[in-house]
Parts: structure tokens; sequence; C-alpha cells
């Protein structure tokens, strides 16, 4: 068979393998707006988009959503250039309008600000991601909009849970719907089922214009790409481990964790009525 004829007959497969990788996407994403009720009829959903494959996988979901959903919402792209040396301002207006998608550029020099304030060596991310959040909520005032979306997927909510876990002595991830900050609007993230392979794929194959989140500098010390490596080589050991702990973060047992205020003790008492959440639920040993 020659290269040519090989194209030809391979071609199919590949059409059939993105076609089932989008549609695997936008059913996920369909179920996290259905199972969290984030997004409603009316409702005007304010897309933050940064340039990188997971802002540009959900805006591009959402579209596809948006024509095919039981209600009928609004959508408005917002980028926040915040003046990096190297920010390449012109693509993302492009490909919007290639779209036709509504969008709001703002611009706020807060890259000047983490700067002075950051000493050099340590990470920025954290000073820079309050910055952008009150730049976005003031944008979302102005826009009129009733939810601002956000791109974080399965694979960050799990980081996220893992870096409280270790260093902020917290159990707490990355909510699907929340109040901001300031109370005023309701934050969604639509891809939380969605496994960052997929959406690496996924930008691949629509050849998004990706913007590095790298003009900053590099970070290396950053403890959530340590947290990334690690469970990368858990699901590579055991298949199927980050799938169980996202399980487990939507499984939770208050009266078999330690927090007085989501358990009230002082109420358990032995009135003969069998429990089953009770000792049992210690009974792991078909798990080992």
């Amino acid at each position: 068979m020659t290269s040519q004829a090989a194209t030809v007959v391979a071609m199919p497969k590949e059409i059939y393998e993105a076609n089932k990788l989008a549609k695997r996407l936008r059913r996920l994403v369909g179920q996290a707006v259905g199972d969290y009720d984030m997004i409603r009829d009316g409702d005007k959903v304010m897309v933050c988009l940064s340039g990188g494959k997971d802002s540009y996988g959900l805006l591009d979901i959402l579209l596809h959503l948006k024509k095919r959903a039981p209600v009928a919402f609004d959508l408005v792209a917002v980028n926040l250039d915040q003046k990096q040396p190297g920010f390449p301002e012109h693509v993302l207006p492009e490909y919007l309008e290639s779209l036709g998608v509504p969008y709001h550029i703002a611009v706020q020099d807060t890259y000047s600000v983490v700067k002075r304030v950051i000493p050099e060596g340590k990470t920025m991310c954290s000073l820079c991601s309050r910055l952008r959040r009150g730049v976005l909520y003031r944008v979302a005032n102005e826009l009129g909009a009733t939810k601002i979306a956000l791109g974080h997927h399965r694979d960050d909510i799990i980081e996220t849970f893992f870096l409280n876990l270790f260093f902020g002595g917290k159990l707490k991830a990355m909510s699907p719907k929340l109040v901001s900050d300031d109370g005023r609007h309701v934050v969604i993230r639509p891809l939380v089922y969605c496994e960052e392979a997929d959406l690496e794929a996924y930008a691949e194959l629509q050849q998004f214009p990706i913007i590095p989140c790298t003009l900053c500098g590099s970070q290396e010390n950053l403890q959530r790409k340590h947290v990334k490596t690690m469970l990368r080589e858990w699901e590579k050991r055991y298949p199927g481990r980050i799938e169980n702990i996202m399980r487990s973060l939507q499984n939770a047992s208050p009266s078999h964790l330690l927090d007085r205020k989501l358990f009230d003790f002082d109420k358990v008492i032995a009135d003969g009525t069998p429990k089953t959440d009770g000792d049992k639920a210690l009974d792991i040993n078909h798990l080992l």
C-alpha cells in the first residue's frame, strides 16, 4: 500500500476519534452544568479567556452547548491584558472576531505590581491571581454578567485538593459553583469533569492560537508542578486512581472526618438504632 493510500485509509479513523473526543467533552460539560445548576435561562455568562488551552476549550464547548441547550443564555468572552512583556495583543481579538463572539479586552498593568511586590525567585501566581480576580469582578459588573465561567478542569481540582492537604492543612479543593469573594457574582467551572489530557488533545485538534502562560518567566519551584508530577506517576502505576480521587471528592462522609463544624459529635448517642454509616464504613479489606 502506498503512503498516499495509507493516509486515505487512516483519515476516517482520525475523524472518528476527533468526533468522539468532542462529544465526550461536550457531554461532560453538559453533565456538570446540569449537576451543579450552573447556567439558567436568561443568564449572561462571562467566559474568562486567558489564551490557554483550557479557556479556549471552555468557550468552544459553551458555544456549542448554547445552540442546543434547553435554556437561552448569552456568552461574552473577556480577556485581561496584564501588560506582560511580549504579550501578543492581536491574537485573541482576531480569533474572537473570526468566531463572531462578543468580547471585551480589559487592560490593567497588574504585571508591574506583581514584579514590584514579589521578591525575585518567589512564585508570582497567587498575587497575580488575586489581582486578576478583582479586575474580572469589576468587568462582570460593567458587562452585566450573571455568571463568571473559569476554565479549571478535573486535574486542577484534584491538584488543588492535595496542595491544600499537604501545605494548607485543609480538606478543600475547587468548587464547581460558588459565590465570589465580594458576594456579588456566581463563579462556575463547567470543565470540572474534563481531563486535562482531553483538553490538550482538543486544543491541538481545533488549532487554538495558544498564548503560553510563561510571560512572567519560568517558575520551576511551583508546588503545583510537583503535585501534578506525583499524580501522573500514581496514575501510571495505578490506572484509575485519579478517577477514584474525583469520586471521593463527590462522596464525603462528614461523620468520619474530624471537623466539628461539619458534624455535630455532641449528638452521637447509642439509641439502639442501626447506623448505615457506622463502623461498617471502616471495613475496607476488600480494597486492600
